[in-house]
């Protein structure tokens, strides 16, 4: 099954190679992995979705906090959550199309259909957005395809995750921060680890710089 985890990381070099090396050596295939800023300053946010047993979610958590370099980590899969991905297809359509000129207006028709949005027009091709969930995405890629297009170029973000609502407790303590308080900058190195983390995970090591 698929997991969600949205994880807060150190901005610094390296840290993409060493979560990526973790789930290497855990033997687990990630599906997609977004990184970009976060809301706070030297902190980044990964949003990693992998493929793995029911199981085994609490022991790539675990797993990931192990890193000196992990703020918090959150499975965001089970809870309530929104969750888009972005994708950019590049279909086929223009003068030389069968269809023709109707080729394009038929493209308009399904990108109308699906909300999606034209960001390009070239000679021989037209360039749709579409921001949702990757059934819905994946419904659009089906009906153009089933339509006789051909689509020549397909960009996707990957999954992008956040929970709904407010912050609770728990994770304000995780981010250090004080209800009502403005967010401060992690000390990682003195950041303590959970005890059950330390006994449990021990098979799991980091590579040496």
């Amino acid at each position: 099954m698929l997991h969600t985890f949205v994880a807060l990381v150190s901005d610094k070099p390296g840290v993409l190679t060493r979560v990526a090396s973790l789930f290497r050596r855990l033997n687990i295939n990630i599906v997609s992995l977004t990184v970009g800023e976060s809301e706070r300053a030297s902190v980044s946010r990964m949003t990693i979705v992998c493929e793995a047993p029911e199981h085994a979610a609490h022991r790539i958590r675990a797993s990931l906090y192990k890193l000196e370099i992990t703020v918090d980590v959150d499975e965001v899969g089970r809870s309530e959550a929104v969750i888009r991905e972005l994708c950019l297809i590049k279909v086929a359509a223009g003068p030389s199309h069968p269809l023709g000129q109707n080729s394009r207006s038929q493209i308009f028709e399904l990108a109308n259909v699906f909300r999606a949005r034209v960001v390009d027009l070239a000679p021989e091709s037209v360039m749709l957005e579409m921001t949702g969930a990757a059934s819905k995405i994946e419904g659009l890629i089906q009906v153009i395809t089933e339509s006789g297009y051909t689509i020549l170029e397909v960009s996707r973000t990957g999954r992008m995750a956040m929970r709904r609502g407010h912050h609770t407790s728990r994770v304000l303590k995780a981010l250090g921060t004080p209800d009502g308080d403005e967010p401060s900058t992690p000390d990682f190195a003195a950041r303590p680890k959970s005890n059950l983390l330390t006994n449990e995970f021990e098979d799991v090591h980091e590579e040496e710089e």
